[in-house]
């Protein structure tokens, strides 16, 4: 059972504003914080706000007591040579929220690393939110009781996640996705063309085979002898391929030039993936939030992805994936919209065939943007408003 705070809270103060606690491990997060923060404050202008973010939430109002950086660590090497770290750093962040008294602990998304601080906070009467849902609708739905012990709140970005919480006892609200209000319902495809300086005209696929190093090695030269192939059969095809960053460029460039594909037809861009995919006939990408993106593009698609073979197999074995579908689109829309081509499927010549199957079927695009805009329809819910309604509920409550 949870210990109450002292009546000396901030909230029980007159005229204190209330504090707030937010905790954001990567730049995604950095950007829901920063909305969150501008959100509450409007509605609590005397508000005070700490915790772990970036620079778009000290922007926002954050007292960055830590830089996100400290915690946006990825791969299973990375993450255990810095674990005796990570774990000093969340011990002493729990004393110092202890001792700071805030009315409510948001932790946003990085779930590794706040689940556990939320647990500890909600034995000792600190109200907790956790802003995104790990993925359960894929994979160990029985994950949603851990999380339900940590968190009071649940926010969702995605309508199927709150049913799965229900099953369990928690308490989770759909709250819609920021990318769904920050891209228009209609994107600008020419507009996104004159920025990349392409030309207005002509076939163009936009090759994006993952923003990480390990994504990369996996499918990028499975991505680009796609690209090949498809190259072989639409005249004048120009390939425009965005890197994440300088590391993600190096490998890419060093891709490109083992590929059978002519110098002249590809272009690399460092990050303004959005703005590719806007500008694309069809979008060739890994599988992950990245197929979202797309299909707020309003951009048909085809999705592949290849995990280690162990991996595959371990997952497969044990019953843990509990889906069929992969790709965003597919799992929002509840039916398969986009073709979506995994592990021994996720070859050269399928992807090539897929892709083609777009670029020859106008028809067929024509019917996928309005399924399309129906979802984003769907996910545009002002998210960070209906965050800040959810975490008032625990503010508002004694």
């Amino acid at each position: 059972m949870a210990t109450p705070l002292s009546p000396d809270t901030p909230a029980a103060r007159p005229g204190a504003g209330p504090r707030f606690v937010l905790v954001a491990g990567e730049a995604s997060g950095d950007q829901l914080g920063a909305g969150l923060i501008r959100e509450l404050r409007e509605r609590h202008p005397t508000a005070i706000f700490a915790g772990i973010g970036g620079g778009a939430m000290r922007r926002a109002g954050l007292d960055a007591w830590h830089d996100v950086s400290e915690l946006a660590v990825m791969g299973l090497s990375e993450v255990l040579s810095h674990l005796p770290r990570l774990l000093a750093l969340r011990n002493a962040l729990r004393r110092r929220i202890l001792a700071w008294r805030p009315d409510a602990f948001i932790g946003v998304d990085a779930p590794d690393f706040n689940l556990g601080l939320e647990r500890m906070l909600r034995q000792r009467g600190v109200r907790t939110a956790h802003y995104v849902s790990p993925s359960i609708w894929a994979w160990r739905r029985g994950r949603a009781r851990k999380i339900g012990r940590s968190a009071e709140r649940v926010l969702c970005l995605f309508p199927m996640e709150p049913a799965i919480y229900a099953e369990y006892g928690v308490d989770a609200r759909f709250v819609g996705h920021p990318l769904a209000d920050t891209m228009p319902l209609d994107p600008d495809r020419r507009g996104a063309r004159a920025l990349l300086d392409l030309p207005r005209n002509g076939p163009l696929l936009a090759v994006l085979p993952g923003s990480r190093l390990g994504e990369i090695a996996k499918l990028g030269a499975i991505f680009l002898e796609a690209a090949a192939l498809v190259a072989r059969e639409i005249p004048g095809l120009r390939i425009l391929v965005p890197a994440a960053d300088e590391r993600c460029r190096e490998a890419l460039e060093t891709l490109v030039a083992a590929s059978p594909l002519s110098a002249d037809a590809v272009k690399l861009i460092d990050g303004q993936a959005r703005e590719a995919m806007v500008a694309a006939d069809v979008v060739l990408l890994a599988s992950g939030t990245a197929t979202l993106e797309a299909m707020l593009a309003k951009r048909p698609m085809v999705v592949g992805y290849r995990v280690a073979r162990g991996t595959h197999a371990l997952v497969k074995g044990l019953g843990l994936l509990k889906i069929g579908r992969y790709a965003l689109p597919n799992v929002l829309a509840g039916e398969d919209l986009v073709p979506e081509l995994m592990q021994d499927d996720c070859t050269a010549e399928n992807l090539a065939a897929a892709v083609l199957g777009w670029l020859r079927d106008p028809e067929a695009v024509a019917a996928l943007e309005p399924r399309f805009r129906a979802i984003h329809t769907t996910l545009r819910r002002d998210a960070s408003a209906r965050a800040a309604d959810v975490v008032e509920t625990l503010v508002a409550r004694p």
